[in-house]
């Protein structure tokens, strides 16, 4: 049986954009990297049920650097871009579809904003509402030029979240139908922590935050209620006498909430954590990508096999999980992927 994954890339020196790479879960081996459609720096994609891409993109006109989105129709052989959203500045760092509300979500690490946009019909979006953090930021020289909103998606009870590397905050929003955002609460977490990503466990009431700056993550309390998230407890992704730079990146649960998953760039591994049910975490493994900055990684269907893509290398590993003890061992490296930076199954 073969599963595609999208592969969201950098252009600054190979790739030509968005990819396609399959694996053969039989076997298990990655088989094919194919060239799928172009963007300036689709550094991450999202997935409409509609069959629509929602990619960043970026493009240099006349000196000028514009930002923002690309969308393309997956419904034929071959995808047709349908729309272009760009603006004046950086494009954004993460970009999510809201399936109920027809709304999708950007964050704009470079200019602050999270934009929330309505998908028209025709998958064509409207901009329906802009919010950009003024909060003090933290100590650390990644800080030091203002807030970093890197993550915008939603609450398992359909909130939206924002993680803000520059300000060392996490926001929670409601969402009107509209596409109009109402700030709720938010969270302190360390100075210099760096918020990147994070994942729910609903069951458990717990979010699960990565820290790109402190190579940290924290279990967070989610009172869905109340709409208030309190820290746990915090560990460590990389080793205690890793003194090179890390920035921890992608963060991931396993679909039985057992084992939680982060990728290391600088240390160049993933750590495996056993989660408790209070949702404390404990390291179980630390395990080479093979690779030189592996950003994303994602699973196949039944989460038997991991893929990561590493950025520097323009490299994939593939690895095969136990579902018991959530250790991961290598199946397969140096199949190239070129510039890769996020990984979405197809």
């Amino acid at each position: 049986m073969t599963e595609d994954f999208y592969i969201g890339t950098y252009t600054k020196r190979i790739s030509r954009g968005i990819y396609r790479v399959s694996v053969d879960t039989k076997a298990p081996k990655l088989t094919d990297c194919e060239w799928l459609a172009s963007a300036g720096s689709p550094t991450y994609i999202a997935k409409a049920k509609a069959k629509r891409l929602y990619v960043i993109n970026k493009k240099e006109t006349d000196g000028a650097t514009h930002g923002g989105l690309i969308i393309y129709d997956m419904s034929e052989d071959k995808p047709r871009a349908i729309q272009q959203v760009l603006a004046t500045g950086s494009s954004p760092a993460y970009v999510a579809v809201d399936e109920a509300r027809q709304l999708v979500y950007t964050a704009n690490y470079h200019t602050a904003a999270v934009q929330v946009y309505a998908i028209a019909a025709d998958g064509t979006l409207t901009e329906t509402d802009e919010v950009i953090d003024q909060d003090p930021v933290g100590p650390a020289p990644e800080q030091a030029d203002g807030p970093h909103p890197h993550f915008a998606d939603l609450t398992p009870d359909n909130r939206l979240v924002v993680c803000d590397l520059g300000s060392d905050k996490v926001y929670l929003y409601d969402v009107s139908d509209a596409g109009k955002l109402t700030p709720v609460s938010h969270v302190d977490l360390p100075a210099g922590y760096g918020p990147r990503h994070i994942v729910f466990d609903a069951k458990k009431g717990v979010a699960y935050l990565v820290g790109e700056l402190s190579s940290n993550v924290a279990t967070l309390a989610y009172d869905a209620a109340a709409g208030k998230f309190t820290v746990k407890s915090i560990i460590s992704t990389i080793p205690d006498d890793w003194t090179a730079h890390n920035g921890s990146a992608a963060i991931r649960l396993s679909s039985d909430r057992r084992f939680v998953y982060v990728s290391n760039r600088g240390n160049n591994s993933i750590t495996v954590f056993a989660a408790a049910e209070d949702g404390t975490l404990t390291t179980v493994q630390r395990i080479s990508t093979e690779g030189d900055f592996p950003r994303d990684f994602n699973w196949t269907s039944d989460q038997s096999l991991l893929l990561v893509v590493n950025q520097n290398s323009d490299n994939a590993s593939l690895f095969q999980r136990d579902a018991q003890s959530g250790k991961l061992t290598l199946v397969q490296k140096d199949f190239m992927v070129p510039e890769g930076v996020s990984v979405l199954p197809a």
